[in-house]
């Protein structure tokens, strides 16, 4: 199993020396979120991902691709009734995905629960229909490219919109484009219904990425799943992707948060 960072855990650090503190610990990978960038997201380009490139080379770890994919955006939405909205959407997430290609990476994690979610009013066949559009023109690039597009079904305390993963794959199936795969994070799962196991088990088919994380906001093993039987179930499915670390709250610092995630998930694959 491969471990990835995600690279806002260490965002108070600048891009080469966030990236050689990761390698340091010991992660092979490290994921990037758009807006440790620039700060405002939308302004991110070739020169970014020509810095991020050179920021690994240097690191020696690998670049896995991008997450919080519109987060801190704004005037781009997936599922709002404003067709230049969705048309923003379109078009940025597929300058994400020339990014993503640029720099090496193969998986864009699409969450982004505010840039999603369902508008007052919003009939949510309406919103789908809407969303669908957009990720099947995403994917038709994504495809070309070797890119990933891994849609995160959330908890339906973070999103009116895919809050469950049965509604993720009811999505995907929609799409109907082999780039668009599931993504499947240890924080949301905890509320799905079957529990964290059974859905891993029950998506085994469909899972391109894993984030590494826990119900209480902090890194895997921080909190109450059992991080051993997450790294037995995922090894019993034969997934063989990245494992990437995505903590909220970072405790007790961000690096310990880091060093500490990391540890814990060698022990888990380990035994």
């Amino acid at each position: 199993m491969k471990f990835a960072l995600c690279n806002e855990v260490l965002q108070n650090l600048s891009i080469e020396d966030s990236f050689s503190k990761i390698a340091e610990i010991g992660y092979q990978g490290v994921e990037i979120a758009p807006f440790t960038l620039q700060d405002n997201p939308l302004e991110i380009g070739e020169k970014d991902a020509d810095r991020c490139i050179e920021a690994a080379k240097s690191a020696g770890i690998e670049i896995v691709g991008l997450h919080w994919l519109m987060a801190k955006t704004e005037g781009l939405h997936l599922t709002h009734p404003d067709e230049q909205m969705r048309k923003a959407a379109s078009e940025y997430l597929q300058k994400l995905t020339k990014m993503t290609s640029q720099m090496g990476g193969s998986i864009m994690v699409l969450g982004s629960p505010q840039q999603r979610n369902l508008e007052p009013g919003t009939v949510y066949e309406d919103a789908f229909a809407r969303a669908v559009t957009i990720i099947r023109e995403v994917c038709d690039l994504a495809g070309e490219l070797g890119v990933t597009l891994a849609m995160e079904p959330l908890s339906p305390v973070e999103t009116s919109f895919l809050a469950s993963c049965q509604e993720a794959r009811r999505f995907i199936a929609a799409v109907n484009r082999p780039a668009c795969r599931m993504h499947l994070d240890m924080k949301a799962m905890a509320h799905e219904p079957a529990g964290t196991i059974a859905t891993i088990y029950d998506h085994r088919w469909e899972v391109a990425h894993f984030h590494g994380n826990d119900v209480n906001h902090r890194g895997p093993g921080q909190g109450p799943t059992n991080l051993d039987v997450v790294a037995d179930t995922l090894k019993e499915i034969k997934y063989n992707g990245w494992v990437s670390v995505e903590p909220f709250d970072y405790h007790p610092t961000p690096e310990e948060c880091a060093r500490i995630s990391l540890k814990n998930l060698q022990k888990s694959f380990s035994d």
